[in-house]
């Protein structure tokens, strides 16, 4: 079985929970990632997600408002030895697309839905190929 660590992404876009949702939103979208991880004193305490910009956008948002006021504190993590079959029960019964992966108090990646269909269809041809 495939480790989370053969499939995350290391390439992680972090913000300190004071930092602004419409500077979040600004590098997540120059980036082309999906979720920022929020960091205080170099310590995992929550993530932002495309979906809670999303939300904050419907509620009628104040860009200058922190991070802190919509990420999701304390989130579900995997460790990068876990088997992307946990990662992927993790994330389904979770409801959610990103799983940040931390080995100890360390935060060494992320793993994202599409690296698990990835994962999935690693050996498929697409049709007609």
């Amino acid at each position: 079985m495939p480790s989370v660590a053969d499939h995350m992404s290391r390439d992680l876009l972090a913000v300190e929970p004071s930092a602004t949702i419409g500077a979040a939103a600004r590098e997540m979208a120059a980036r082309n990632v999906g979720t920022v991880l929020v960091v205080d004193a170099g310590r995992l305490i929550g993530i932002l997600t495309e979906r809670d910009v999303l939300r904050a956008v419907a509620a009628g948002w104040d860009e200058s408002a922190a991070v802190s006021t919509r990420m999701t504190p304390g989130p579900e993590t995997a460790e990068s030895a876990d088997t992307t079959e946990h990662a992927a029960t993790l994330m389904t019964h979770g409801g959610f697309r990103h799983l940040p992966v931390v080995d100890g108090d360390e935060i060494v990646g992320i793993l994202s839905i599409r690296d698990l269909v990835r994962v999935a269809l690693q050996d498929a041809a697409p049709r007609g190929a």
